[in-house]
Order: structure tokens, then C-alpha cells, then sequence
């Protein structure tokens, strides 16, 4: 339980509405939250203007349930004005309840973040990987760490699954994340830092000190609308560097040598970049002696402080990039070769990511997150070596709704470069028609030559199309199940279905 005015510390209303009889320190706040399905007795209720919701629409119920406080705009007066007439409630009037939500938060859990060394990680594509990473990096020195990803969360040694749909959680959410890490006796916290979740602010009071990018590719255009505000977007992380708390730890930009956007970020910190790469270019972080098998990678990983022989079980050249990122960050932080090749030993495998669903089956199954056209490309040209003669790449994939629809042409254009055959199906359809969806993407494989019913079939139920993909696999083939990952839903326009393309794959896998 806070104050009124301990709760009020970092931000700065336009107004507080409340019974001029009472003190404000009289006033007290058991949570807070922009979910009117968590409010408690006592509880803050702050009202975001949403994408397809307006939070405003909900004060009613946030009241019902219990709310003694509400954060509410200015422009939403409509909304709000009958509410001065109740005695009982404050009312904190905000210019921007979104932009407020983070400094709420953090001050209702006493800042989190200023307690601990905090590492983000943004990109198109990479982040979780690197995350990961990281995180056993800093494990093998001997840290308590914590992780906010869109697959898991990490509290010390407890992992639970991301079950909120949202890489980056609103910001009362990931503020309460960070406070149960402090409590856990975290000293580390790694977070998976997505364009949406930095321009939406649920980053914000995460008190960066070391920023890490993956790289860039055109998408979540539907969102950004321009290339040039996606990246602009993203830079709000290297932003951060210089305007965050300074905990005795020097902040870092890490970034691949050669990435393009490199002068972009430069610009925009004053941070110390450090640069990994594929050769001894003048890099901070380099590697050699590379040897990429089906199952993994060995290479020599110069540093500063030394170099060691290191074993990347994870496959693929793009994990390789994702393992120096993260090498990257650890050399950041001080840590020597020694844990930096422990952690990448230790870790061997990432949920839904290249995960490998192994039944006894004659044919390779794997389950990976690709969900972009650029990531798909990536794998598919990945695993396309890695498919034996005479076998097949087949691949289950769709496109997620209310998404840019240039992913359609993408993901589509790419499978029919790479797969000997496709079934498309559904992936997140949200408020659009499935079978929409999947004709577009259809229209991008006909567009590239190839042919339903002799190079792809059209199959939106997603259970039924991974089904389907078992039944024409023959020993040799290797099925590619991409998209989703190791996420725990299907989103639909009404309602989300528990789902995770690993289990289903396994049950389908040892039904007869």
C-alpha cells in the first residue's frame, strides 16, 4: 500500500480531484493496473486510450470492482466528468495516462529498475534468441538474473511462460515483474525491448544501461507506417542510455559492425558502442575457426580479454550472430571469456525456436517463431541444407492478422523459393477472415509459380494443417512448423485459443 503523493513522485498531473475535506496523504493505493479485470479493493485504475479499446469505456467496472483512485485524460473528459460528483473516488487528471502508466507503476513498486542492471535487447528479428543468451551468460559469472521475453519470464531460478500475448507487457505488468525480481534477490534483469512496447511507452522507467540491437528489417509497418519511424522507434532504447539512472555501470550500445543502422545509433547516445562480427574487422567481439553442422557451431571467440573454443548448440548462421550479441553484452558488463563460453555452452535450446519434436517419427520436426518475411526467409534458407536427399522441406505456415500485409507476400514469396511444399493455415487471424488471409498468401506462391494441390494446399484450421503436413511426410522430409513458436494461444477476432504448436505437434505425432 502507497501514498497518493508517493505514487504521484514521477509524474506530474494536471489536476487531482478528490474531497478538499480530505487530506491528500489520507489517501492510499493498493495496486495499480490498466486491466479493469485486476483491480482490487483500493486499487489505482489507470485508462489508456487503446488501439481497438478505450480504457475510459471501463472506468464503470474498475469502480465496481473496487478502485478508490483513477488516472484518467484530459481529451476523455466526457468520460469522467459525471465521477467528480463521488466523494469517495480521486481522480488524477493526466495529459497522456499512457505516458504516466510507467512512472505510476514504478513508484508503486519503488522504482525496480534503479536496483538492478538492466540489458535491452531490440530488433526485427533475434531478440528472445539473444536474450536468452545473455541471461546464461550472466548465470554462469554467478549472477542472479532475471528475464522479461515473449516466451518466458525468469524470476532467479523460477520460469514461467509468457501468457500474456504481448512481447512487451503494458507497463504496470513489467514494473511488477521487475519488483518481484528485486524481491527474489535478482541483481540482473534482461529485457526483450519491442518496437511497439517503446513507442507505447510500457518501456519506459526501465533505467537502461546496456542496449543491445539484433538488426532491422520492413516490417510492423501496419503499426510504424514508415520504415523510418520503425527505426525510430527502436532508437528510443539507445535514447535511454543517456537519460537513465546511473548505477556504477557504464552504458553500452552492442550492435553487429556492419549492421547499416550502426551511425543511426551512434547518434542517438552517447553511450560507448561496442561491435561484434564474423571476422577480426576491428571488432570488439570477433570469431574464427567457424565449423556450422545441422545441430550447432563450433568457432574460436576472440575478446578483449582473451579468446576462447566455444560450442553454439543452437543451429543456423543467424544464431551465431545472436550468440555474439549477446557475448557483446556480457563483455559490456565486465564478464571475461570464462562465463561468456560457459553460458553459451550451457544453453541448448530455446522454446520455440529451432526446437526439435522428436517422437520417434522417420522425419525431422521443428518448431520455430519465424513470423516475418525476413525471419522466415532466414530459416528456410537455414534448414534447406539441412534436408536430405531425396527428402523434402515441408512447411506449415500462416500470416498473423491485423498485421502489414506485405508480410503475405513475403512469407509466401519465400516458401515457394525454398519449400517443396506448403500448407497455409492460420497464425494469430485476430479481427480478420482466416481463409482471407490464407488466399492472400496463396495468391503470393501462384504469383511465384507454384500451384495448389501440387505445391501447397490451403488448410486454415491449424491443428488440421499440421496434421496433414505428418500425413504426407515420408522418412527422409523435414517439416517446418513456423510462426507462433512456443506461444500459448491462437488470438481470434472474440475469444483466444489455448494452444502451442509443440504439443499439438506431439500429440498429432503419437495418435495412430
Amino acid at each position: 500500500m502507497k501514498s497518493l503523493p508517493h505514487l504521484l513522485q514521477a509524474t506530474t498531473p494536471l489536476a487531482v480531484h478528490r474531497d478538499p475535506a480530505l487530506p491528500m496523504d489520507a489517501a492510499t493505493v493498493t495496486a495499480v493496473t490498466q486491466d479493469s479485470r485486476r483491480v482490487i479493493p483500493g486499487a489505482c485504475f489507470v485508462a489508456l486510450p487503446g488501439l481497438t479499446v478505450d480504457g475510459h469505456d471501463f472506468l464503470p467496472q474498475a469502480i465496481a470492482a473496487g478502485a478508490t483512485t483513477v488516472a484518467v485524460q484530459t481529451d476523455k473528459r466526457a468520460h469522467w466528468e459525471p465521477l467528480l460528483a463521488d466523494p469517495n473516488l480521486t481522480i488524477v487528471e493526466l495529459p497522456d495516462t499512457r505516458a504516466a502508466l510507467p512512472a505510476l507503476a514504478a513508484a508503486f513498486h519503488d522504482f525496480p529498475a534503479r536496483k538492478l542492471t538492466v540489458v535491452g535487447v531490440t530488433g526485427t528479428d533475434g531478440k528472445s534468441t539473444t536474450c536468452y543468451l545473455t541471461t546464461a551468460m550472466l548465470d554462469a559469472a554467478g549472477h542472479t538474473t532475471g528475464m522479461i521475453g515473449g516466451v518466458q519470464f525468469k524470476i532467479a531460478d523460477e520460469w514461467r511462460m509468457n501468457t500474456i500475448t504481448a512481447t512487451s507487457p503494458e507497463a504496470d505488468i513489467t514494473q511488477a515483474l521487475l519488483a518481484e525480481m528485486v524481491d527474489a534477490g535478482c541483481t540482473h534483469a534482461v529485457v526483450e525491448s519491442t518496437s511497439h512496447g517503446l513507442a507505447l511507452h510500457r518501456l519506459d522507467q526501465l533505467e537502461y544501461d546496456i542496449a543491445v540491437f539484433t538488426g532491422l528489417s520492413d516490417d510492423h509497418l501496419d503499426f510504424h507506417r514508415t520504415p523510418e519511424a520503425y527505426l525510430d522507434a527502436k532508437l528510443n532504447l539507445f535514447r535511454f542510455l543517456d537519460t537513465s539512472l546511473h548505477k556504477g555501470v557504464a552504458k553500452h550500445a552492442v550492435l553487429l559492425g556492419d549492421d547499416p543502422h550502426r551511425d543511426a545509433i551512434a547518434a542517438a547516445t552517447d553511450a560507448k558502442l561496442v561491435t561484434v562480427g564474423f571476422d577480426t574487422g576491428g571488432h570488439d567481439i570477433s570469431l574464427s575457426d567457424l565449423d556450422m553442422q545441422a545441430a550447432g557451431s563450433r568457432f574460436r571467440l576472440a575478446t578483449p580479454a582473451g579468446a576462447l573454443a566455444v560450442h553454439l548448440a543452437l543451429p543456423a548462421r543467424f544464431n551465431i550472430a545472436n550468440a555474439l550479441l549477446a557475448a557483446g553484452a556480457a563483455y559490456a558488463l565486465g564478464l571475461g571469456p570464462v562465463p561468456i563460453q560457459r553460458g553459451i555452452r550451457d544453453l541448448t535450446g530455446v522454446p520455440g525456436r529451432m526446437e526439435p519434436i522428436d517422437a520417434g517419427q522417420p522425419f525431422t520436426v521443428v518448431v520455430d517463431a519465424a513470423a516475418t518475411a525476413d525471419a522466415f526467409r532466414v530459416v528456410l534458407n537455414a534448414v534447406r541444407p539441412l534436408v536430405p536427399q531425396p527428402g523434402r522441406l515441408i512447411v506449415v505456415f500462416g500470416v498473423a492478422g491485423e498485421r502489414d500485409p506485405a508480410r503475405r507476400d513475403g512469407m509466401g514469396a519465400a516458401a515457394a523459393e525454398f519449400a517443396d511444399f506448403a500448407l497455409l493455415t492460420s497464425e494469430n487471424p485476430r479481427s480478420e477472415d482466416p481463409a482471407a488471409i490464407v488466399h492472400d498468401i496463396a495468391a503470393a506462391m501462384e504469383a511465384a509459380g507454384k500451384r495448389a494441390g501440387i505445391d501447397f494446399e490451403a488448410q486454415p484450421d491449424r491443428r488440421v494443417a499440421i496434421a496433414r503436413a505428418f500425413q504426407l511426410a515420408t522418412p527422409g522430409d523435414y517439416v517446418l512448423i513456423a510462426g507462433k513458436g512456443a506461444e500459448q494461444s491462437l488470438i481470434f477476432a472474440d475469444h483466444e485459443q489455448p494452444w502451442d504448436d509443440r504439443t499439438v505437434a506431439r500429440e498429432l505425432l503419437a495418435s495412430p
